[in-house]
């Protein structure tokens, strides 16, 4: 459990690090708010989301995996798999499950309360990929053990995954301007910055696309892949359409946000629904 912590938390501070750095000298756009005020709320979101794991649920997961693997529960141990195979088979279907989970924390009412603080950002840099409300990070927690249970999957492919999803996730919240060609070309495997960025439109018929975290196929294959933002990458608007002022976007605002704002609606008009405070 110690070794996991140690990978992962090594992994998220390099990718953190290189990605601001490049965001510093190519930038996808102009900030809209103070880059700093920004950056000191998302990494104490994700540190409360980090505490509250610590204190809770912890690496259930990983753990889950192990216990699994000893007695043989789930479909991948029912089965002989070279490791090759399995990591795999894994990835892909973990990230299938996290696309799956993140369709249903938009659908569903009670989830998108919690899910709304993450899509609140008015800006995107490598910090909002892991900037959740620290109940949605337990109950994504709590969804994914679940299925790495049901599926047996080995210990260290749920480490390796889970390396790959924060590293994804930093890397296609990231304001880089990518080379046309190479983003191009990384759209058809991986999720690219511009290719999410569209995801946190204040557009619904956007927002409700291009769900994936890490692959880009999920999207493409079951018909909710935008290419392009109807306004342009650089002109459109990022955010909730009913909550754009940026003084209610504090930390402590969003921390209650799930109890005081009113879930999605089809009003455009900003802040119309922020409420409370």
């Amino acid at each position: 459990m110690e070794q996991e912590t140690l990978v992962r938390l090594s992994s998220f501070v390099g990718v953190l690090l290189i990605l601001l750095l490049c965001e510093r000298f190519w930038p996808r756009r102009a900030w809209r708010q103070a880059r700093m005020d920004r950056f000191v709320i998302n990494i104490t979101l994700i540190a409360l989301s980090a505490l509250a794991q610590r204190f809770t649920l912890g690496a259930a997961a990983v753990g889950v995996a192990f216990y699994a693997q000893a007695q043989g529960w789930g479909l991948f141990n029912l089965v002989n798999l070279p490791f090759w195979a399995g990591l795999l088979l894994g990835v892909l279907l973990l990230d299938l499950a996290i696309y799956l989970q993140h369709v249903m924390f938009h659908k569903v009412s009670l989830l998108w309360r919690l899910h709304q603080v993450h899509h609140a950002d008015l800006d995107l840099d490598a910090t909002t990929g892991l900037r959740f409300h620290p109940i949605e990070i337990l109950l994504s927690l709590l969804i994914k053990t679940v299925v790495v249970a049901l599926l047996g999957i080995s210990p260290w492919v749920v480490i390796i995954f889970e390396v790959l999803l924060n590293a994804s996730s930093m890397f296609n919240h990231s304001n880089l301007r990518l080379p046309d060609g190479v983003e191009r070309r990384l759209r058809w495997c991986i999720v690219t910055p511009d290719m999410h960025r569209i995801h946190h439109s204040v557009h619904r018929t956007e927002t409700d696309s291009n769900y994936g975290f890490f692959l880009s196929i999920w999207d493409r294959m079951l018909g909710t892949y935008t290419r392009t933002p109807r306004d342009g990458h650089e002109a459109m608007v990022l955010g909730l359409d009913y909550c754009q002022r940026p003084e209610r976007l504090k930390l402590g605002r969003l921390l209650m946000m799930p109890f005081l704002v009113h879930p999605y609606s089809h009003n455009t008009n900003p802040d119309t629904h922020d409420s409370g405070g």
